[in-house]
């Protein structure tokens, strides 16, 4: 990568970060809930100023691998009134779910500008197959055809050419079953089995057909929007499924450096590419959060929620020793995956 787009990757990156925990500020300020600091980046201090007016201090700090929103009574109890920890449990959820939520929102808004702007939408009817003569890779009589519509891909439903690609590179390793509309009638095609490619010992299916292109209307590019959004939420969640069932090994789980370096590659690809990479980059980053893992904002979440259903909290102190457990495998984890992205940089 050139200095140019490691200085775009780094900006973009660092930019979802101020997203994100602009989030938290945002709405603790709304609650007039006490914030000590605003960080962006962890580790030692570049710089910090301590506003006079509100007494926060606003800092950047030397490592750009996240942020945090130090609020007086987050992981303590305090006699502070507008302590975080004195607040009503539902402000308190809304205030730890914001980053989140704002990253996904976010990535949504990026995704429909980039759909809009984009030349070209395709649909999941089939225009013709890949190979004239296809050997008989289904078990039923007949397999795909030039006019079918694509339903639904191994019991997943598909409704874009985007979620269409994706299934198939899913759960097309293996013979599954494929749902087309058929002149106007559903039709089951049984163990139909896709080409396939393999990386890095991962298999995945290939489609063998090319799509019709569909009017771009303004139905048609919410629609596609909202399709691929969901579809990116969805796709990281059955990822992180893959992950702990062993489909996928930690060599496909990348740190901020294999993040900075896959915008860096974006960017050299054009602007629909890095715009999109950085749309799901803000999707991923808020769902990711939003697992209840301890550490993380959906682990803040559970303890809320369960305070909510109990009407008293967990003890504080048996919360954060079980949050510092979790951010010290996070730590740990993200030592890992950086040697290993770093690794990667030069091999």
């Amino acid at each position: 990568m050139t200095v140019v787009y490691i200085l775009a990757a780094i900006l973009i990156f660092g930019l979802l970060v101020v997203i994100h925990e602009g989030g938290h500020y945002l709405f603790a300020r709304l609650f007039r809930v006490t914030i000590n600091e605003f960080s962006i980046g962890m580790g030692p201090k570049i710089i910090s100023k301590k506003s006079k007016k509100t007494g926060i201090a606003y800092s950047l700090r030397a490592l750009p691998v996240g942020g945090y929103v130090s609020m007086a009574g987050e992981d303590e109890d305090s006699f502070d009134p507008n302590a975080f920890c004195n607040k009503p449990v539902w402000k308190r959820i809304i205030i730890t779910s914001s980053g989140a939520l704002i990253n996904i929102i976010a990535g949504i808004i990026v995704m429909t500008i980039l759909i809009a702007s984009s030349g070209k939408l395709y649909g999941t009817e089939i225009h013709s197959m890949k190979d004239e003569n296809p050997p008989p890779y289904s078990s039923s009589e007949d397999g795909l055809q030039a006019g079918d519509v694509i339903l639904s891909v191994g019991g997943a439903k598909v409704y874009t050419a985007n979620d269409l690609v994706y299934q198939i590179m899913r759960r097309g390793n293996e013979p599954c079953d494929i749902i087309v509309r058929r002149n106007g009638k559903e039709v089951t095609i049984v163990d139909y089995s896709f080409p396939t490619d393999s990386e890095e010992g991962n298999v995945f299916g290939q489609p063998d057909f090319y799509v019709k292109e569909v009017p771009k209307t303004v139905g048609n590019v919410i629609k596609h929007a909202f399709h691929r959004s969901v579809s990116s939420i969805k796709m990281i969640w059955e990822q992180f499924y893959d992950l702990l069932r062993g489909r996928y090994s930690i060599k496909s789980v990348s740190g901020p450096v294999g993040v900075t370096k896959a915008l860096g590659d974006a960017a050299k690809n054009g602007a629909d590419t890095f715009l999109y990479l950085t749309a799901f980059i803000s999707v991923n980053l808020g769902v990711v959060n939003l697992f209840p893992l301890p550490a993380l904002d959906g682990g803040r979440l559970l303890f809320l929620l369960i305070e909510a259903v109990r009407r008293k909290p967990i003890p504080r102190k048996v919360e954060g020793y079980i949050h510092m457990a979790g951010l010290a495998l996070l730590l740990i984890l993200m030592v890992v995956v950086t040697c290993k992205d770093l690794f990667g940089l030069f091999t």
